[in-house]
């Protein structure tokens, strides 16, 4: 039994430490450690204790008095500490590459952006880019007193938990392991997730959207097209961790071929080369087409209606009640919305007395980066103890 002993407690002090540190996380003001006694249950001189040990580690630090609810001085408050360990995510996409710093609080602190058709590119350099990337916005957290606790990719395609992409068809990769090409690079030393880019984006939209949202479909929209999916919260992987692949529903069975092999899937009808089509390429076409509202109403309601056709079978399989559009979609979301929304009330059968909410993303283009270095501030406030010492 006494062997047993140490392992317990410090199983508490975790669990602790823990509870503590998502109070003052959530909290919608800096919390007083008399405040977070009595929302976690705790004693005082728990509370106390534990509070120093998370400043000592660098998660959390005082501001002045919290608002006084009584008589006697005003309390310390707490809040997380934006110079704590911070976030690294990265995203690899067809058309550009991009990364971003994020501290305990979700804020963004350092971001990137490099446009390249990366397609033009194998598997090798991309990585190499992309960590070359990374490496330069760890350095400019460094350079500002930020210390980079893990890293995430966001890849656009299947991705499995050990970091092998086993298809991405927009950048024609098979069976990449993104994870091992990483480990001896300059983010070697990290901790690394790797996880399909519309799975993140849905989390980082989750996070800035605060208990508004509860079940809802994102969608993001570049050259390809994926979904994240979110029940009660939660993000939904499927049986096997790939599930969202939005932008291969098949729309018209007699339509074009598509990359990845099938004809009529929905990226050749409302993915961002076939609103592009016949315009300037790059951002030139986007800002043209986002621009130009004669231009945005001729053609991107016959993409929403195909959109709203793909989503209606989503819809009505899962019943989720809110439609997120991000990536491109978000800025042309005033001209793909109304199709999408027609559709989805002629084609969802609860549609007559639950309607659908469709609307575009908070975070725009930087979801899915964001999301990415979320994933590690995710896992610092889950599991705090490792950053203070016993």
């Amino acid at each position: 039994m006494e062997s047993g002993y140490p392992v317990r407690q410090a199983s508490v002090r975790a669990h602790n430490l823990a509870l503590v540190l998502r109070q003052v996380a959530a909290a919608p003001r800096p919390p007083s450690r008399a405040d977070l006694a009595a929302s976690t249950g705790l004693t005082r001189a728990t509370v106390s204790a534990l509070v120093d040990d998370l400043a000592a580690g660098g998660l959390i630090s005082e501001v002045g008095p919290a608002p006084r609810t009584g008589a006697g001085r005003p309390a310390v408050g707490l809040v997380l500490n934006g110079y704590g360990p911070a976030g690294l995510g990265l995203e690899i996409n067809v058309d550009y590459l991009a990364g971003c710093v994020v501290d305990l609080s979700g804020t963004v602190r350092h971001r990137l952006v490099l446009h390249g058709d990366q397609r033009l590119l194998g598997p090798a350099a991309v990585l190499d880019a992309v960590a070359g990337l990374g490496a330069r916005l760890r350095a400019e957290a460094a350079a500002a007193g930020r210390v980079v606790a893990g890293a995430a990719l966001a890849v656009p395609g299947l991705v499995s938990g050990a970091g092998l992409v086993h298809r991405a068809p927009n950048l024609a990769w098979h069976d990449v392991d993104a994870a091992v090409a990483l480990a001896g690079g300059p983010l070697g030393d990290l901790p690394l997730t790797i996880d399909n880019e519309a799975n993140l984006a849905a989390l980082a939209e989750l996070d800035a959207d605060g208990d508004g949202l509860d079940s809802f479909v994102y969608v993001s929209g570049e050259i390809g097209i994926g979904a994240g999916i979110v029940l009660h919260r939660a993000l939904f992987r499927g049986a096997r961790g790939w599930s969202g692949e939005l932008g291969h529903v098949c729309v018209r069975p007699d339509g074009p071929p598509c990359r990845c092999g099938a004809l009529g899937c929905l990226e050749q009808y409302a993915g961002q080369e076939a609103l592009l089509r016949d315009l300037p390429a790059g951002e030139t076409g986007l800002a043209r087409l986002r621009d130009d509202a004669a231009l945005a109403a001729g053609r991107l309601p016959a993409a929403g209606t195909s959109l709203g056709v793909a989503l209606a079978g989503v819809v009505n399989m899962i019943d989720v009640d809110t439609v997120v559009l991000g990536g491109i979609f978000g800025p042309l979301a005033p001209w793909l919305a109304p199709a999408v929304e027609a559709e989805l009330a002629r084609r969802v059968l609860t549609s007559a007395w639950s309607p659908m909410t469709v609307r575009a993303s908070a975070l725009g283009p930087a979801a899915a980066s964001v999301g990415a270095a979320g994933a590690v501030i995710r896992d610092i406030l889950a599991e705090p103890a490792e950053w203070v010492r016993p």
